[in-house]
């Protein structure tokens, strides 16, 4: 099992999670043209990819996904909240599911994780192989409740929201009335609740942390990392950022 990023951040993101024979596409917020061009970068094309999951309507996840899946093909999979804010007009074949449900697509067993954002029916994801290997994406949830503590236990790898510097969005541009809305209870995670995350989590199970949806504006890369490396410890797995240029590489989960 392998995940990759095309990209993470405020102008686009997208995910892939790839066992054997299976590949998903997780949100997409970039053009076709630019799509085509990241999948290059890792060696994919849409011939590879055997759906899109949505994890909620807000505009750098979803912008892109019903020119792609239109010119390509591919079924979606969205909740029916995302699905009615999206207002996608029978473009597209739409396969709805619940977020207190999992589910299957070839190799890959999905579990949906709801979570607090302000959106529609917003839903994260934790994804297993058939050897059990799991891989968790948790970006765009405004803090982390009981039920995702619970959920996120046992990943081998991580895809974590680190958005903010709560210092640096204090001072920042943003109007406040943004800025309210980054760091309230259904915003975003601050480097420092996703490195509570991470203490709670770390267990010698988990060998990849991919810190994500850094914000250009209200973070720096080096304030997030500092923070997770704290909260890591004596941890000796792989710990990188998937930035909104470059992504990240492939990453196996041996």
């Amino acid at each position: 099992m392998r995940a990759a990023s095309l990209g993470s951040g405020s102008r686009g993101n997208g995910t892939l999670i790839e066992d054997g024979d299976t590949c998903l596409l997780v949100d997409l917020g970039f053009s076709v043209k630019e799509t085509l061009a990241r999948l290059e970068r890792l060696s994919r094309s849409p011939d590879d990819i055997d759906a899109i999951l949505v994890t909620h309507e807000h505009a750098d996840h979803i912008n892109g996904v019903v020119p792609f899946a239109a010119a390509h093909g591919l079924p979606v999979r969205m909740t029916p909240g995302t699905e009615h804010r999206a207002n996608l007009k029978d473009k597209i074949k739409v396969i709805r599911f619940s977020s207190h449900k999992a589910f299957s697509i070839g190799s890959i067993h999905i579990e949906p994780v709801p979570v607090p954002h302000d959106a529609r029916e917003p839903s994260q994801f934790i994804f297993t192989a058939k050897d059990q290997k799991r891989i968790g994406i948790l970006t765009d949830i405004g803090h982390v409740t009981p039920h995702v503590r619970e959920r996120y236990q046992a990943c081998d790898a991580l895809l974590l929201e680190c958005n903010y510097d709560v210092e640096m969005l204090a001072k920042g541009p943003y109007p406040q009335r943004l800025k309210q809305r980054v760091a309230g209870i259904q915003g975003h995670l601050s480097n420092a609740q996703a490195a509570d995350l991470l203490r709670s989590v770390k267990a010698d199970r988990l060998r990849h942390v991919v810190l994500n949806h850094i914000s250009e504006n209200n973070n720096l890369p080096s304030l997030a990392l500092a923070l997770a490396r704290e909260a890591l410890g004596e941890w000796h797995g792989d710990l990188q950022v998937a930035d909104q240029q470059n992504g990240i590489d492939w990453i196996e989960i041996a």
